[in-house]
């Protein structure tokens, strides 16, 4: 179960191996990841979770490798109980957290915080702040230049973890803040009640579908970017300036999902950053460690005698 970083270095390292292997991605885009072999086939679609059941017995799947992404929770539970119904081998690569280093304000996990810091404050405490040589609102950021008042560092930016989106939205996090929000486009909608009562702004995939929803959830075109990650250190740092954001929402992605990039860019702008920690999941087994995939499928498809 791929479309991610990690499956891809899975895939190869099966094909090395030259056993059979089945990837299912979510979209066409995503075929990309995978280097042509003839011991892999690729199946693009959305697998619902009604349907897994069918596919894994019509493919005669005889041990299910799951390196989907760590908030595809619904699919992975599925799995894990189709699995175990069939007695089918499954195992979960889970790609590594990036951690809270110390120095960093954590908030606990399910704690309302106090309000943050607004960009005005971040940039008077000492946060690289930026003068902006015009003033014609949000409809002319694109055309503003932004120049360094302070090349120093925020001595300890806030960079708080809560354990989910209903936790970020009952407090009052985002309140008057420039919110930039990297969370993917499924939740956004959620964060409409928002939109007038702060500056929201969401990076998204390039493809209709996302577009659509973010517009359906209140976001202007001016305050949407579309783009496919991985997003350069140089791109990210830009785009949060270019949009002059005090606070950014992601995901505990890790660092193949951009986390640790943001960590590094909220500590060095000064710029606030909230993480919503990885849905928990009960899974059977599971690693991140890639030589432990490879002897699950060895011995999996070819077990000793």
């Amino acid at each position: 179960m791929g479309g991610t970083q990690e499956s891809r270095e899975i895939a190869r390292a099966i094909a090395r191996l030259k056993l059979p292997c089945l990837i299912t991605v979510t979209t066409q885009a995503a075929t990309h990841l995978y280097e042509p072999s003839p011991q892999q086939h690729i199946l693009v679609g959305r697998l619902n979770p009604e349907d897994l059941q069918p596919f894994l017995l019509e493919q005669n799947i005889a041990a299910v490798v799951d390196a989907s992404h760590p908030f595809a929770v619904e699919i992975s539970q599925r799995a894990i109980a189709v699995t175990r119904d069939y007695n089918i081998p499954y195992l979960r690569y889970e790609r590594p957290v990036s951690v809270i280093k110390q120095g960093d304000r954590a908030g606990g996990r399910g704690e309302v915080g106090t309000p943050l810091r607004s960009q005005a404050d971040l940039g008077e405490a000492g946060g690289q702040h930026f003068d902006t040589l015009s003033d014609r609102g949000d409809e002319a950021v694109g055309a503003q230049c932004l120049r360094p008042k302070s090349q120093s560092l925020h001595p300890e930016p806030q960079i708080i973890e809560l354990d989910s989106f209903t936790t970020l939205l009952q407090g009052n996090y985002l309140e008057n803040q420039r919110t930039l929000l990297t969370v993917g486009c499924k939740i956004l909608p959620r964060f409409q009640p928002w939109q007038n009562r702060a500056t929201l702004f969401a990076r998204v995939l390039p493809t209709v579908n996302s577009i659509d929803i973010a517009l359906k959830a209140g976001f202007t075109p001016n305050r949407l970017i579309a783009l496919r990650p991985p997003i350069s250190p140089e791109l990210e740092q830009a785009l949060w300036q270019q949009w002059q954001i005090s606070l950014v929402i992601t995901k505990a992605s890790g660092k193949a999902g951009g986390e640790t990039l943001k960590r590094t860019l909220a500590q060095q702008l000064g710029i606030s950053l909230i993480i919503i920690a990885r849905p928990p999941v009960a899974y059977p087994q599971k690693t991140s460690d890639l030589n432990q995939v490879l002897t699950f499928c060895q011995q999996t498809l070819n077990p000793p005698k």
